[in-house]
């Protein structure tokens, strides 16, 4: 009987969390679309998700380019397969690494920065306030972040494919000893419309998810210091994991047969 009291608790306390989720997000996507709209929050949040974000995520994508074309050749050249490292490159890169290694680095660094400052904001009554000066906290604090979230991580995205196909396109010519001209033949060969766009997809959720996580985490805070240090982690670490399932979610709806 006491496993199944623990189990039954567990359970029960998973879908109070769950729910109480559901009920912040569809409170937060309303008040993306209603008025008034804080363009000037709207702007900062952008700012810092997109510019700021530009160098750590443009480094990530650059070496994981260069990484992946040198272990690429170490396994086609045991099969005589060399000409396949461009294909291979440019699709796990606009396919899955650019929009995952992007998210990742992003729900590292803007996830936590919006959950330990909303967290702050919380425990310290700011939030409150807000509410005092007649100041919807969801319109002036989740709504901006959630917008600038899902609109500019597929610009990052796209950034990151660019340098990390460039990246491979280095190490392909200048220390494998490709033809220039061949590789660029075969990257554009194999690469669709599709390919790009299932990543930019991927990008929007990916954005939506890590501003959604930073918020929640952030406004459930409570206990002071401690209690913002705890949504902090929580955030990144709710962050990553949906990141990885919506991944997965996402490439068998564009790429099951």
């Amino acid at each position: 009987m006491g496993f199944l009291t623990t189990t039954g608790r567990a359970f029960l306390v998973f879908l109070e969390a769950t729910g109480r989720l559901m009920l912040f997000t569809s409170l937060a996507i309303s008040h993306c679309f209603r008025p008034p709209f804080y363009f000037r929050l709207i702007t900062r949040q952008m700012i810092d998700i997109g510019y700021y974000s530009l160098p750590v995520v443009g480094l990530t994508a650059l070496f994981t380019g260069m990484v992946l074309a040198l272990q690429s050749y170490t396994g086609f050249a045991r099969f005589q397969a060399e000409g396949a490292v461009a294909t291979v490159v440019v699709l796990s890169i606009t396919r899955e690494l650019g929009p995952v290694l992007a998210g990742l680095m992003v729900a590292g660094r803007i996830g936590a920065s919006m959950a330990a400052e909303i967290g702050t904001m919380r425990v310290t009554e700011q939030v409150d306030a807000l509410s005092t000066l007649a100041t919807n906290p969801f319109k002036y604090l989740v709504a901006p972040r959630l917008i600038a979230g899902l609109t500019m991580l597929p610009f990052l995205v796209l950034v990151a494919d660019i340098i990390g196909v460039f990246g491979g396109f280095l190490i392909g010519v200048y220390r494998l000893d490709f033809n220039p001209a061949a590789y660029i033949g075969r990257t554009w060969e194999y690469l669709e419309p599709m390919d790009v766009i299932s990543g930019l997809v991927k990008a929007g959720v990916f954005g939506f998810v890590i501003a959604l996580m930073g918020c929640y985490h952030g406004y459930q805070s409570r206990g002071g210091a401690q209690g913002v240090g705890a949504a902090t982690t929580n955030a990144v670490v709710s962050s990553s994991i949906l990141i990885l399932v919506f991944n997965y979610l996402i490439t068998g709806l564009f790429f099951s047969r």
